[in-house]
């Protein structure tokens, strides 16, 4: 029985039907790489960005779209999608360039929505009231938080604060775009009480879903530095699984749950080992939800699974 609301269920509900994100690379780069801010990057993100690399490969967005268009419709039968621009900040520069983006993703084949993956420090209200503008039935900013604690944030070199976080999520909401918070477990420096301080901090905002993010030691990055040197150790699956039942427990159980895990691109992945079986780790969360008789929402008293329209199934 399902004990948190995924996206999966809320696109069914609001499209009838399964709807696939599809990832897109649009070149854009990021103010704390092309020296806006710094050239570092965050301690945890390499040179992809959480992101495919597709555009510096040549291929267009049409490209990139009809590559897993195709792919999805074979394999899964698929017909509806989101475009997620995911790589690096795609709000970052002027207006215009991300008003040219959009229209080139204009009438792709399937195209049920737009995700757009940024910064909080990367947008303002011409950029808000251009998405606000869009003709779409679903329009969502994938807005990177990490962490509540300042100190965290520039410990791992993000370049912004809580609460920069809070105004852009707060002016997201007021234009009408929904947001999905993003939030990493077992950053330097951190442990399972701050990483619930920081769920505690998202669950006060006008956020409509949330990404929960196991930190990841990836290959070319600060963090894979301290890894080596015996500086930096990620959790261990047992307190990560731990760590994320607790925090279901505590959002609202209205709220979108988009990832429970972390998912590394082929290659890149130092430690933690058990971080390369997503599946295993999805079975353990719900393994672990159903040990301890936790739901989403139940520390704010939400009613346990079963309950008439809780947590629907996706399937």
């Amino acid at each position: 029985m399902r004990r948190y609301l995924p996206l999966s269920a809320v696109l069914r509900r609001r499209f009838g039907e399964r709807v696939w994100k599809i990832p897109l690379d649009a070149g854009f780069s990021c103010p704390n790489r092309d020296g806006t801010l710094s050239r570092a990057g965050c301690a945890f993100c390499n040179g992809l960005g959480s992101g495919t690399g597709l555009a510096g490969q040549g291929l267009s967005l049409g490209g990139q779209w009809e590559f897993w268009r195709e792919r999805l419709a074979r394999t899964r039968k698929a017909g509806r999608f989101l475009a997620y621009l995911q790589s690096f900040s795609n709000t970052h520069g002027p207006v215009e360039r991300l008003a040219a983006v959009l229209e080139e993703l204009a009438g792709l084949p399937g195209l049920a929505g737009i995700c757009i993956g940024t910064r909080p420090d990367c947008l303002d209200p011409d950029k808000l009231a251009l998405l606000a503008g869009l003709d779409l039935p679903w329009v969502q900013l994938d807005l990177g938080l990490q962490s509540a604690r300042d100190a965290t944030l520039a410990r791992v070199n993000r370049g912004h604060t809580a609460a920069d976080f809070a105004r852009a999520a707060r002016e997201a909401a007021a234009a009408g775009i929904q947001v999905c918070a993003h939030l990493m477990a077992g950053l330097p420096g951190e442990g399972r009480a701050e990483f619930l301080e920081s769920v505690e901090f998202v669950n006060g905002l006008s956020v409509a879903g949330v990404k929960l993010h196991n930190t990841l030691v990836l290959e070319h990055t600060a963090l894979a530095r301290a890894w080596r040197a015996g500086e930096y150790s990620p959790p261990s699956q047992e307190d990560y699984v731990a760590w994320v039942a607790e925090a279901l427990a505590r959002l609202r159980p209205e709220m979108a749950v988009h990832r429970v895990c972390a998912d590394p691109a082929p290659g890149e992945l130092l430690a933690p080992d058990w971080a390369g079986d997503k599946t295993a780790v999805l079975r353990a969360v719900d393994h672990e939800l159903e040990r301890r008789d936790l739901w989403q929402g139940r520390d704010l008293g939400a009613p346990p699974p079963g309950e008439p329209g809780q947590f629907l199934e996706d399937a």
